[in-house]
């Protein structure tokens, strides 16, 4: 069997700071959907949105599938959470738009889908906390 390389995918270079920065906006956007008043069990919805970063494809899945060192997903509140995460949801999408724009549509795809599945884990519809956290992420990776 040969190996099949996106070669366009694979010439793209990016730091380790820039990978850590990558796995802080996107597993971080989860860590604030889990945060933000999800009801019954916030480790589901970590969880559920933490397998739909897990499938993510091209460099995008190769950086969320590294190991998750260096991330600072730490804070006492949901608001010193989306101090580190919002602002690293935006340079992502900035650092991918120069280096790579069609992983630039992946990443914010992938951002999305894994917030769509973290709300799913809730028993019926997202509350408003969570509901307005994941507009606050949509307008973090769009605001690049």
């Amino acid at each position: 069997m040969t190996d099949v390389k996106d070669h366009t995918t694979m010439s793209i270079t990016l730091t380790e700071q820039d990978k850590i920065t990558l796995r802080t906006a996107a597993y971080g956007a989860v860590s604030l959907l889990a945060a933000a008043g999800a009801t019954g069990s916030p480790h589901k919805v970590a969880t559920e949105g933490s397998v739909a970063l897990a499938s993510a494809t091209g460099l995008v899945g190769h950086v969320l599938a590294e190991k998750s060192t260096g991330m600072n997903l730490n804070g006492k509140s949901v608001a010193e959470l989306a101090d580190h995460v919002l602002p690293a949801l935006t340079a992502s999408m900035s650092l991918l738009r120069k280096q790579a724009p069609a992983e630039a549509d992946n990443f914010r795809g992938t951002v999305l889908v894994a917030v769509e599945a973290a709300a799913r884990a809730q028993k019926g519809e997202p509350g408003p906390a969570m509901a307005d956290m994941a507009r606050k992420i949509t307008e973090a990776l769009d605001a690049a």
